[in-house]
């Protein structure tokens, strides 16, 4: 047994330029540390990034309820990772990014336990993750710039902000489309922001600029329109916010309302549940992104051990710290290589935080 003897919880605000999508405006990275400390010595890290319009949770509610989770584990056995996750269920239901935090801090802890690499321990092997990187919400010919400044860094897949206004977004995309090369790869994200008749418009009219699909078109709550959509569109559906647990995905599929899903520990909670929800995606023939919120190189860290370990996860989204980021307070962990990710081979998710970034943040200790 591993028992957990304290855990301290950080506001792990990381400074950024303002990223804008359908739902909304953010100014910093509402991001949230926790370091669960064991009586062997081992500590694990976990990292979950609030976004408030999408998940309903802020840095402030995380922080807050944060407390009353490292209450309910002090004491308890680090290794017994779904038990530990059933009594948080327990204890409140929702707070799914918080959550996955702590759920990523124990995964942390019984790799390294076992001295494994993460993916090792989840039983799974390395393979090729190449990122898309995201281009904000802007006027058609400041996201065409934004699109010739990624091309030229190495980019080949992008993914492309909509949402606002059918038609601006229609040339958002042909303007993006005639400033990049054919071979690189574009994708689409409306984050919830159209009805269902622009969704239908947009989608058939920038199905001429080759488009891999479309995330999240539409609100959740129009789940049910979801089926006709996809039968009237040219583009493949994603589902991003419709899919927050395997239930959820079940339903989906089974209701032929997506091509593919987009798993996010901010939404399932973090590694078990979204194990659950690539196994249902897998058993019923659909493919899945690995996609994030905001979060820095220590949670990515996470996220890219848990992408190579099922094969049945074809995309990646796996740019958060790269969104305008203005600084990276992560030792260690995963790295770029022309916008392939790199898994280290160090115990654990690999990732560490820099202790004078840590010293400015506020913090408290239960």
């Amino acid at each position: 047994m591993i028992k957990i003897v304290e855990t301290v919880i950080y506001k792990f605000s990381i400074p950024m330029h303002p990223f804008t999508i359908a739902t909304g405006k953010m100014n910093f990275a509402q991001n949230t540390l926790i370091k669960i400390i064991t009586d062997q010595e081992l500590i694990g890290l976990g990292e979950c990034s609030a976004f408030p319009m999408i998940v309903g949770e802020t840095q402030n509610t995380c922080f807050e309820m944060a407390k009353d989770f490292a209450a309910v584990w002090k004491g308890k056995n680090a290794e017994a990772i779904d038990e530990r996750m059933k009594e948080l269920h327990a204890f409140t239901a929702f707070n799914s990014t918080i959550k996955s935090a702590f759920e990523m801090a124990l995964f942390d802890i019984t790799a390294k336990a076992a001295n494994v690499p993460l993916y090792k321990f989840l039983g799974g092997e390395k393979k090729a993750l190449e990122t898309d990187l995201t281009i904000g919400l802007g006027s058609p010919d400041e996201m065409a710039r934004q699109a010739i400044e990624f091309v030229r860094k190495g980019v080949r897949i992008l993914k492309i902000k909509l949402g606002k206004n059918a038609k601006d977004d229609i040339e958002r995309v042909k303007k993006i489309r005639e400033n990049v090369d054919k071979n690189i790869q574009l994708r689409v994200d409306a984050n919830q922001g159209w009805n269902f008749n622009e969704a239908v418009t947009v989608l058939n009219a920038i199905h001429e600029f080759d488009i891999q699909f479309c995330e999240q078109p539409l609100r959740a709550w129009d789940d049910p329109l979801l089926p006709d959509l996809k039968k009237q569109s040219a583009i493949p559906i994603m589902a991003d916010e419709s899919v927050w647990d395997h239930h959820d995905a079940d339903r989906l599929i089974r209701a032929n309302a997506c091509s593919y899903v987009n798993i996010k520990f901010a939404k399932s909670g973090g590694i078990l549940e979204a194990t659950r929800i690539n196994q249902v995606c897998e058993e019923l023939n659909v493919q899945c992104m690995m996609g994030g919120m905001l979060e820095s190189r220590l949670a990515l860290s996470a996220f890219a051990h848990f992408a190579t370990v099922h094969p049945n996860i074809k995309f990646y989204d796996m740019d958060t710290c790269m969104l305008g980021h203005k600084i990276d307070p992560i030792v260690g962990g995963v790295t770029y290589n022309n916008f392939f990710i790199e898994i280290p081979e160090t115990p654990g998710h690999g990732a560490e935080v820099d202790e004078d970034f840590l010293s400015n943040c506020s913090s408290v200790r239960i």
